[in-house]
């Protein structure tokens, strides 16, 4: 999807891959139909509307575990062209001749496929109840997210079509992994500009020589490779006019000038090539072989030789004559390559296409105005009706719809406890903040684990009370097909301590800081203490352990590597007839110890040799 000719590849070099923090407290422009036609594709009939499932695990994911503010954009209108080219990717993949829709203008339709209508506008109504903005593009969301985030409206946008960046798109999120240390698979238009060399014209300029989504042909004959070196060759301002001059049949030589005469025959005007000055055969440099065989050259006889000598293999003469020579040629290569393009460019009927240009380079992508601007307005989410929502296209259970909820409610909770917005202390009117239970890294990201009380354990929990060894494990089945929790948010864990219900949840650490920095500070000051105790046990495990080993020695209950092997030589020297405890106790029990050991050695296995050698 987007520019042709495997334009993605082109770009990986400069991906870059960001963490969990990249979309901290930054807006996003999601595009919409990436996400249903990704997931519909992936899931397919393993799954319930897979187009509902993925867009309410994944808007919770990116507003809670990502910290996102999401603005969702959705297709508008499709344009002729583009929905031209969708009848022909439909007719290629079918083997059917599109001879009569390339001529016909009048059996083309701009309607959309309904069923997908369908799951968009139902997944409209999902992130509506969760209190997300979502804005309908003129004809491509695409267009409209790369619009928002040139303007400077959001952050980034997320999706897969690189046609964004010829709307002028500056940081496109391409792959979203939720469950990795680097999620975001990242483009920034300043990377490429600075690996590639190309600007947002000369992008376009390669999408119309190698086809996109509104022309799926381009130029028959170019291919990524021939078009970026093509574009390379001009500036941004002037490669657009170019195209348009080579489309005429002119052709655009790089330094301005345009040869008279027939373009793609040999010019009028051009001067004979100049004649390469005669060479020795034998040694390869300027002048007579004869004359050489009577007296060495000056280029041999400038290395201390007195007659020529013979050239080696692949020599290449290094003279100003020979240097013109191939700087000749190379330039007569060129042209005659740039020649070739341009004829290629000249078959193509109304090359470029204008509209084309003309789509991509405009600022008018939204329904809104220059002075009003897009309405981004995040809301708290309408839980009860989503509920009701997802219980009648889902048939999920209410309890179940909460629990997966609870990391959007907790987020929203201690951001306007932390902007002092928060209109009550309770979260989602029955939990209050208890206390932070510990310190979690997940995917090398650290995290709270942030403890919620019950406040009134008489009102019925409205969350899913499933086992915390089984929350983890769980799946949802429906009709005997299990659906994949992939793209679930983190799944809060339930305790029961003394009558009292608690919900555990991940949050962010500055959040939680920022919200409830005095519940911070107990929870720093009693992992200090524990540290201090952990430490203090741990030297006086250590100092009791050196007495013990001491002990261990006069008990004789259970030895050391080394106390074993020196009780074995020690047998060994009683074996022969001398009392094991004199050699301990006499003057000369180490001398004798050593002898019992080159005594004992060469009948010992090697590796107790070597043990007894580093003992």
């Amino acid at each position: 999807m987007g520019v042709g000719g495997n334009f993605w590849d082109l770009l990986k070099p400069y991906a870059r891959n960001e963490d969990f923090d990249f979309l901290r407290n930054k807006r996003v422009a999601v595009d919409l139909s990436f996400w249903i036609v990704q997931h519909e594709t992936a899931i397919g009939k393993n799954a319930r509307n897979p187009h509902l499932r993925v867009t309410f695990f994944r808007t919770i994911n990116l507003f809670s575990k990502f910290g996102a503010f999401p603005v969702f954009v959705v297709d508008g209108i499709p344009s002729p062209l583009k929905s031209r080219a969708r009848i022909e990717r439909f007719f290629r993949s079918s083997g059917i001749d599109v001879t009569d829709i390339q001529n016909s203008k009048e059996r083309v339709s701009v309607e959309r496929n309904r069923s997908f209508t369908k799951s968009v506008r139902e997944c409209v109504e999902l992130l509506e109840l969760l209190g997300m903005p979502v804005l309908t593009a003129k004809s491509e969301a695409e267009a409209l997210c790369a619009q928002l985030n040139s303007d400077g409206h959001v952050d980034a946008c997320i999706t897969a079509d690189s046609d964004a960046f010829l709307f002028g798109a500056k940081c496109v999120i391409k792959c979203l992994r939720p469950n990795s240390k680097e999620p975001f698979e990242c483009y920034c238009m300043s990377d490429i500009e600075a690996g590639l060399g190309l600007k947002r014209k000369q992008l376009v300029a390669i999408s119309l020589l190698v086809g996109n989504d509104h022309d799926l042909n381009g130029v028959q004959g170019i291919g990524l490779d021939t078009a970026l070196r093509f574009v390379r060759m001009f500036p941004e301002d002037e490669i657009l006019n170019r195209l348009r001059e080579a489309g005429r049949g002119e052709i655009p030589f790089q330094d301005g000038n345009k040869p008279t005469g027939d373009c793609y025959g040999p010019s009028t005007n051009e001067s004979s090539s100049r004649m390469k000055s005669t060479h020795c055969s034998y040694c390869g440099h300027p002048g007579n072989k004869s004359a050489h065989l009577k007296l060495a050259c000056k280029y041999c006889a400038a290395t201390g030789n007195e007659n020529c000598m013979q050239k080696p293999a692949g020599f290449k003469c290094e003279c100003s004559s020979c240097d013109m020579d191939r700087k000749s040629k190379e330039l007569k290569k060129h042209k005659n390559w740039q020649i070739n393009v341009c004829r290629k460019i000249a078959i193509e009927k109304n090359f470029p296409n204008n509209g084309i240009i003309e789509m991509c380079l405009s600022d008018q992508h939204g329904n809104f105005t220059e002075n009003e601007g897009p309405s981004l307005k995040w809301e708290n989410p309408r839980t009860e009706t989503l509920v009701d929502f997802l219980v009648y296209h889902q048939q999920w259970e209410p309890s179940y719809i909460r629990q997966r909820m609870l990391p959007m409610l907790s987020t929203i909770f201690l951001r306007e406890k932390a902007s002092s917005l928060a209109e009550g202390l309770l979260l989602y009117g029955q939990y209050e903040f208890n206390s932070i239970q510990q310190e979690k890294i997940r995917y090398g990201h650290p995290f709270y684990v942030v403890k919620w009380k019950k406040a009134d354990i008489a009102v019925l929990c409205g969350i899913h009370m499933v086992p915390t060894e089984q929350s983890d494990q769980q799946t949802v089945e429906l009709g005997g097909v299990s659906e994949s929790l992939e793209d679930e948010p983190d799944v809060p864990k339930i305790l029961v301590a003394n009558d009292c219900w608690f919900l555990t949840t991940d949050e962010n650490m500055e959040l939680v800081q920022t919200a409830f920095p005095e519940k911070v500070e107990t929870f720093l000051q009693e992992k200090a203490m524990k540290e201090s105790k952990s430490l203090k046990n741990k030297s006086s495990s250590r100092s009791g352990g050196t007495k013990g080993k001491v002990e261990s020695k006069s008990s004789g209950v259970q030895l050391s590597i080394t106390e074993f092997y020196r009780s074995t030589k020690v047998l060994v020297q009683s074996k022969q007839g001398e009392d094991p405890s004199k050699i301990s106790a006499s003057d000369g029990g180490a001398e004798n110890l050593k002898r019992g050991r080159k005594m004992s050695s060469p009948n010992l296995p090697k590796s107790v040799r070597r043990r007894l050698l580093f003992e």
